[in-house]
């Protein structure tokens, strides 16, 4: 099963006849001079998204330092880390 899945997953890939088609495509819609365009508002964007996915990561890093949990559940013995 699971190597029909990567065999699957492998065939689905576009190879290199197929990327310059997509690229063709894309110059013939969009033209050689809004693809620099494009690419900086795909650029920002995927910068953006990162900026805001590490920012949520931190501000739930620092939560989870900043809350004290030796007595969420005393049920719970805590771990012995040393």
């Amino acid at each position: 099963m699971y190597t029909s899945n990567l065999l699957t997953i492998f065939l689905a890939m576009p190879g290199g006849t197929e990327w310059i088609f997509i690229l063709l495509a894309v110059v013939l819609l969009f033209g050689g001079r809004k693809i620099p365009e494009l690419m900086k508002g795909i650029g920002k964007g995927v910068r953006d998204f990162n900026d805001a996915k590490n920012n949520i990561k931190n501000d739930l890093e620092e939560g989870m330092k900043e809350k004290d949990f030796s007595n969420a559940n005393p049920a719970i013995k805590q771990p012995d880390l040393q």
